[in-house]
């Protein structure tokens, strides 16, 4: 992913709202929406455009993950379990800095979804092993917890409850598509988090005005290019976008999109 915008605790119906861009080369193969227990990963164009996941906690005995996969690695960008482990990462922008060979940053995903170790732990437990990856954000949770863990940015921090955001510089970083995803965040929450609003919230193609770029390396041209919420582009851009919604009573409505060139 590079753009997550969540509200955490901040409704008494909703536990848990997040909407999500992964922005992606478009050449690098990943399979759609599904569960990895039981479904066949298949490649993004053997799915239908748009993909509704629905389960109540009468599943919550169950194992598998929910999720996206990233076919060349085998890991994933967002993802929750029946039982309401949840794990989304982003990127951490920063090219002079570059490991080749690093490895995957999405098997940090997976394996706090396959995993039982508590979000907190798991947030410390990876301590000595951040250095071995290139930049990241990860956020690790379940329905008690939720954490920021960045091998850029510090010590782990539990999320308080409120509306957050993230792109590829650290958590609630005012770069302009966060900070105008937030904004449009908490309007959707006055109105039950509106799906539609969160829609076009990912929708927004707008790119910022040069004196708001943030400068991470890559280049003006760059920047512009990837200062709006929805990236277009033939060769790298937004690939999709997902709405996730964990209820207080425990289901969950999670729905993916493809989004074109």
């Amino acid at each position: 992913m590079c753009l997550i915008v969540l509200g955490w605790k901040t409704t008494p119906d909703c536990m848990l709202v997040v909407a999500a861009n992964r922005d992606e080369w478009r050449e690098r193969p990943s399979a759609r929406l599904h569960w990895w227990d039981h479904e066949t990963a298949r490649s993004d164009s053997e799915y239908s455009q748009d993909i509704l996941c629905e389960y109540s906690p009468l599943r919550a005995g169950r194992r598998g993950i929910l999720a996206g996969r990233d076919l060349k690695d085998g890991g994933t960008w967002m993802g929750i379990t029946a039982s309401g482990r949840f794990a989304a990462l982003t990127n951490f922008r920063d090219p002079r800095n570059l490991k080749p060979g690093a490895p995957s940053r999405g098997a940090l995903v997976r394996e706090f979804l396959d995993g039982n170790a508590r979000p907190c732990e798991y947030s410390q437990q990876l301590a000595g092993r951040m250095p071995d990856f290139n930049g990241f954000n990860l956020l690790v949770g379940d329905r008690d917890e939720l954490w920021w863990v960045s091998n850029r940015g510090g010590a782990p921090m539990a999320l308080a409850p409120g509306i957050h955001g993230l792109s590829n510089g650290l958590l609630n970083e005012p770069w302009p598509k966060v900070a105008r995803a937030k904004a449009r965040m908490r309007d959707a929450a006055e109105q039950r988090f509106d799906e539609a609003q969160l829609w076009t919230l990912l929708a927004d193609d707008a790119a910022a005005p040069d004196d708001e770029l943030p400068d991470t390396g890559v280049g003006i041209d760059w920047e512009r290019r990837l200062s709006p919420a929805l990236i277009r582009g033939d060769r790298y851009g937004t690939r999709s976008s997902a709405l996730l919604k964990v209820h207080a009573d425990g289901s969950v409505r999670f729905r993916e999109r493809l989004v074109g060139a």
